[in-house]
C-alpha cells in the first residue's frame, strides 16, 4: 500500500493553516427539518453536499457521523461515500465518526472499511472504542501506520454515562481513561510534529489536571457549542496541551444552514475564537 504522509503531520499542517476546527456532519432528523428538508435520502444528500460545499475548502477537519447515513441503508452509505470523497478532494481532512470496536479479524475488517486506500469510505482517521481492551485495536493501529491514517480513541468522553467505565479504577490504581491515554502516548513516542494516534476528550469535562493529556497526539474535543462548552473553556480544560486540541462543533455551526454563506460565517467565527483561545503565548 502506498502510504500517505502520516496523519499527525497532515493534521498539524491543516490546523496551522486553516485553524484548529473540526465541523461535524450530523444529518439527524431534527436538523434536516430545521433546514426544511425531508428525512429521506434526498434530504440527506442535499444536507451533506451543502456542508461539504460550505466547509471543505476552509476548515481543517470534517467529521461525518456514519450512523446518520447508515440509517438510510445502502443509498445513505452511497451519500456518505460521495461526501467523504468530495470533502477530501477539496482539501479537508475527514475523520469518520464510526466508533468501531471489536476483536481480531472483525476489527481488521472495520479498519479496512475506513482506512484502506481502496475503500470507497477511505478517510484520514477513524474514531474507535477501546473497551474490549486497548489491544483489541491492534489491527486498526497497524493499518493506520501502514496507510498514513490516524485513530481517535475514546478516552474521556463528554457523555455523563462514560464515567462509569472511564473512571473505573484498575488494580494498579490508575483509572481506565488514564490507561487509554498512556497507551496512546506510547504509540506516539518520537513522532514529529504530532503523532497520528489521538484521544477523544470532552471539552465539557472541566478540570482534567489529574490526567496526563500530553500524548504527543491530537485531542478531539467534542462539546463546543450546543453541549455547553465554549472556546474560552479550552485552555482551562486542556492546559499546556491546548495547542494539540481539535475542537469539534456540530450543531453550533450546522444550525445556520442551509445558507452556504451563513454556514461559512458561523464556522469562521468559531475558528477565530478557537484560534485565539488555544494560541500559546
Amino acid at each position: 500500500m502506498s502510504a500517505l504522509e502520516p496523519f499527525g503531520t497532515r493534521l498539524r499542517r491543516a490546523m496551522d493553516e486553516r485553524g484548529p476546527l473540526c465541523v461535524g456532519i450530523d444529518p439527524h432528523a431534527s436538523l434536516l427539518a430545521e433546514w426544511g428538508l425531508n428525512d429521506d435520502v434526498a434530504g440527506l444528500e442535499r444536507f451533506s453536499r451543502t456542508v461539504v460545499e460550505a466547509m471543505a475548502d476552509r476548515v481543517a477537519v470534517l467529521k461525518p457521523q456514519s450512523a446518520f447515513f447508515e440509517r438510510f441503508g445502502s443509498r445513505g452509505v452511497a451519500v456518505l461515500e460521495r461526501s467523504v470523497s468530495e470533502a477530501r478532494a477539496a482539501g479537508a481532512l475527514v475523520v469518520m465518526d464510526a466508533k468501531r470496536g471489536d476483536i481480531g479479524s472483525t476489527m481488521a475488517a472495520y479498519a479496512e472499511s475506513f482506512l484502506h486506500k481502496d475503500s470507497p469510505l477511505f478517510s484520514d482517521a477513524l474514531t474507535v472504542s477501546p473497551y474490549l481492551g486497548y489491544g483489541s485495536l491492534s489491527p486498526a493501529v497497524a493499518l493506520a501506520r501502514e496507510s498514513g491514517t490516524g485513530l481517535f480513541v475514546l478516552a474521556l468522553t463528554s457523555n455523563p454515562e462514560g464515567g462509569e467505565v472511564q473512571h473505573a479504577v484498575r488494580r494498579d490504581g490508575r483509572d481506565v481513561g488514564a490507561t487509554i491515554l498512556a497507551h496512546l502516548a506510547a504509540e506516539n513516542v518520537g513522532e514529529e510534529p504530532l503523532g497520528s494516534f489521538g484521544a477523544v476528550v470532552g471539552a465539557t469535562l472541566g478540570d482534567l489536571s489529574t490526567y496526563d493529556l500530553d500524548i504527543n497526539g491530537p485531542l478531539l474535543a467534542p462539546g463546543i457549542g450546543a453541549q455547553g462548552a465554549t472556546p474560552s473553556d479550552l485552555r482551562r480544560v486542556f492546559g499546556a496541551v491546548v495547542g494539540n486540541v481539535v475542537p469539534n462543533v456540530s450543531r453550533g455551526v450546522l444550525r445556520h444552514g442551509p445558507d452556504v454563506v451563513a454556514l461559512r460565517e458561523a464556522a469562521s467565527r468559531f475558528a477565530e475564537e478557537i484560534r485565539a483561545a488555544v494560541t500559546v503565548d
